[in-house]
């Protein structure tokens, strides 16, 4: 497990995070994930969005203005438009985003519950907070006893099941609206059987590699307005690449491990 304070810990989880994604496995699913967010970005709309995670940033299919990603350093920056902080302490205004994307991070950080809560914060009252994690249950969850394994991405950390998170959301007063799975296989191979993929998104079974989380605030979904994203306000604060805030946020409900 990583420190989530810990900015070398972090910077080196990432690092090993990254030649994950880039191999063909991490591929495969990447491609996957990307095809199982599709139709979710089609109804999205507004100003700003982050992704926090350590695959290539599937969030820019969506039509959200301005685009974020993230970095635990300078040095591991790929655009102008990332955030360089702690997961758990983004320097950005309550309320001020469309869309949060976490993306295989609450598994393997320190401090998951208060990374989850930062996201929860700064996600806007009509905006949207997706989660992908890691299925216990899949081909991947099962080849995670093997000797070893658990001690390598993508393997290590805590996998958790959407009912846990959906227990999480409850204290930053978020609520699921959907859990969708994705990357079908067969044990020992990629997540590129078409066939597999085809019927396990069709029936929506809890045996895919990854899931999907869609999460609104619940005041929205008590209210059942139309699934339209927008700014209430511009986006203000510290600047990007900052690890710094302008002055204390607001905390809300905390939840321990």
């Amino acid at each position: 497990m990583s420190n989530s304070r810990d900015p070398h810990a972090l910077a080196r989880l990432v690092r090993e995070g990254r030649r994950y994604w880039a191999s063909p496995a991490g591929q495969a699913l990447w491609r996957a994930e990307r095809a199982c967010l599709g139709p979710v970005c089609e109804d999205l709309v507004g100003q700003h969005s982050l992704e926090l995670g350590m695959a290539p940033v599937l969030s820019d299919i969506c039509p959200i203005r301005h685009a974020m990603s993230w970095a635990p350093n300078v040095e591991m920056v790929d655009h102008e438009s990332t955030l360089v902080c702690s997961p758990d302490a983004l320097p950005l205004p309550d309320d001020s985003l469309s869309l949060v994307l976490i993306h295989h991070l609450l598994e393997v950080v320190g401090e998951p519950h208060r990374m989850l809560q930062e996201a929860a914060r700064v996600t806007a009252d009509s905006g949207r907070l997706i989660i992908f994690g890691w299925c216990p249950l899949s081909a991947g969850g099962i080849s995670r006893v093997w000797p070893g394994r658990r001690r390598r991405m993508p393997w290590r950390g805590h996998w958790r099941t959407p009912g846990r998170l959906g227990d999480w959301l409850a204290f930053v007063d978020f609520e699921i609206e959907r859990v969708d799975y994705c990357g079908f296989h067969l044990p020992g191979s990629l997540p590129c059987n078409t066939m597999l993929e085809t019927l396990g998104r069709r029936h929506n079974l809890p045996l895919g590699d990854s899931y999907m989380i869609h999460a609104r605030r619940r005041a929205q979904l008590a209210q059942s307005q139309p699934s339209r994203f927008e700014l209430s306000r511009p986006l203000a604060g510290p600047a990007l690449g900052s690890a710094s805030r302008a002055g204390p946020q607001p905390q809300r409900n905390r939840k321990g491990d």
